[in-house]
C-alpha cells in the first residue's frame, strides 16, 4: 500500500540528545516514550525485583507500530501522554502532520521497530545518533533532574549504570538496523531525505 507520509526512526542512548535533533529537523516529532507500559502492566521485565524500564520488553511497540501506520496512511492520530514520574498514560492528545510528508519517531527503542516499519513501507530511514559518553550522560543527569523524574541517587546511579553499558546500546540498536550517526550527519540526511521525497517535489 502506498502511503502518502514516511518515519525517520530516530534512536541512540538515553540522554543522546535525541528529542533535540528531532525538533531541529523542523518536522513533526512523535516521542516514543509515550509508549511506555504502565506500572502495574504484569508483562513488565524485572531486574532484582525492580521493573527494566531499559528493557525493550517495557515499551509497548505494537501500539507504537500502529500508531505510526495510522499517521502514514491519514496524516492524524490520537497519540498516549506518558508521565514517567508516575510510570503510567496519564491522557491521549491529537497528533497531525500538517500535510508534511515525512515525520519523525524518536526514543531509545526506535530501532526495535525499524524492521517492522520497513515490512510495512512506512520507513524512510533509521539512524542512531552517536555522541560522546560523558556529555551523554551528563546531558542525560541534568534533564531527569531538572524533570524530578526519579530521587537524585536513583538517577546518579542509573546515569552510571547507562554509561557503562552505552557502546553495548548503539551496537544493539546498529544491529536492529539504525545507522550510527552524529547530530550534523543525522540533520543532513533527514534534509535530503525530505528534498527528495515525491510529495515535497510536487
Amino acid at each position: 500500500m502506498e502511503h502518502r507520509h514516511h518515519v525517520v526512526l530516530l534512536a541512540g542512548p538515553s540522554g543522546s540528545g535525541k528529542s533535540y535533533i528531532a525538533q531541529r529537523t523542523g518536522l513533526p516529532v512523535l516521542c516514543l516514550d509515550d509508549f511506555y507500559k504502565d506500572g502495574d502492566d504484569p508483562t513488565l521485565p524485572r531486574r532484582n525485583g525492580e521493573v527494566d524500564w531499559e528493557s525493550p520488553q517495557s515499551w509497548d511497540a505494537e501500539t507504537a507500530v500502529a500508531t505510526i501506520t495510522r499517521l502514514a496512511r491519514h496524516g492524524k492520530a490520537d497519540v498516549p501522554v506518558y508521565a514517567i514520574g508516575a510510570d503510567r498514560r496519564v491522557a491521549s492528545r491529537p497528533f497531525d502532520l500538517a500535510g508534511s510528508p515525512l515525520f519523525v519517531a524518536e526514543g531509545i527503542f526506535a530501532a526495535e521497530i525499524v524492521e517492522e516499519c520497513r515490512r510495512r513501507g512506512l520507513l524512510a530511514g533509521a539512524y542512531a545518533l552517536r555522541r560522546p559518553r560523558g556529555a551523554t550522560f551528563l546531558r542525560r543527569l541534568a534533564r531527569d533532574l531538572a524533570e524530578q523524574r526519579k530521587a537524585p541517587r536513583v538517577l546518579i546511579r542509573r546515569g552510571l549504570t547507562l554509561l557503562l553499558a552505552e557502546p553495548a546500546v548503539l551496537r544493539r540498536q546498529t544491529g536492529l538496523g539504525a545507522e550510527a550517526a552524529r547530530a550534523r550527519e543525522v540533520l543532513r540526511r533527514v534534509a535530503a531525505l525530505l528534498a527528495g521525497h515525491p510529495q515535497q517535489q510536487r
